[in-house]
C-alpha cells in the first residue's frame, strides 16, 4: 500500500510551487491508475497548496454536460450543461479558459457567490473533453499564466497517469 504523505511549506513563486506539485503529483499517481481517487487526491493536493483559492475540483463529461467530480471546497453545482458557465465553456471550446471577474463573464454560474476569479482546464482523452479541473478564488485577477501553465502539466499527469476507460461517464465523452 502506498501512503504519501504531504505536508510541506510551498515557494512563494508560482512557477517553483508548480514544480513542487508536479512532483508530489507524481508520487500520488505512482502505482494507482484509477481515475477518482487521482482525482480526489489532485484536488486535496491543489487546495492545499495553492494560495488564495477556495475551490478546487473536477467535473467529468456526463450526458450533455457536466457532472461533479472530485473536489475540495463548499458545496458546488452538481451538472453543468455543455458550454454553459466557465466550466461548460472550457468543456466545449476544449481549451483553458481564464476569467480575470466572473461577474464580467457572461453566464457565469454561481456556486459560491465568494469566488471573483476562475481558471478552467479542459481534461482531453483521445481527443475528447472527458472532463475538466476547475479552480476559484475569491480574488480577483487571481490567475496568470503561470497558473495556466502549471494546471495544464497537472491535466497532462493526470491524462497519462489513470485509466480514463474505468469512468462510468467514459462513453459518453463529447467532441
Amino acid at each position: 500500500m502506498n501512503m504519501n504523505h504531504i505536508d510541506i511549506d510551498y515557494p512563494e513563486n508560482k512557477a517553483e510551487c508548480y514544480r513542487v506539485i508536479h512532483e508530489q503529483l507524481k508520487s500520488l499517481l505512482e502505482n494507482e491508475t484509477n481515475v477518482i481517487p487521482n482525482l480526489s487526491n489532485t484536488s486535496a493536493l491543489l487546495y492545499n497548496s495553492l494560495k488564495d483559492i477556495n475551490w478546487a475540483g473536477f467535473y467529468l463529461t456526463s450526458g450533455t454536460g457536466l457532472l461533479l467530480g472530485p473536489f475540495q471546497g463548499k458545496p458546488a453545482c452538481i451538472r453543468i450543461p455543455w458550454g454553459k458557465g466557465v466550466c461548460g465553456s472550457a468543456a466545449s471550446l476544449g481549451k483553458t479558459v481564464v476569467v480575470p471577474d466572473v461577474h464580467k463573464f457572461p453566464g457565469h454560474i454561481a456556486c459560491d457567490p465568494n469566488s471573483r476569479s476562475e481558471i478552467v482546464v479542459p481534461i482531453i482523452i483521445e481527443d475528447k473533453t472527458a472532463g475538466v479541473l476547475d479552480i476559484d478564488s475569491p480574488i480577483p485577477d487571481r490567475f496568470d499564466d503561470d497558473d495556466k501553465k502549471g494546471l495544464e502539466e497537472v491535466v497532462r499527469l493526470l491524462s497519462e497517469g489513470c485509466t480514463w476507460s474505468q469512468v462510468q461517464a467514459y462513453p459518453d465523452f463529447v467532441h
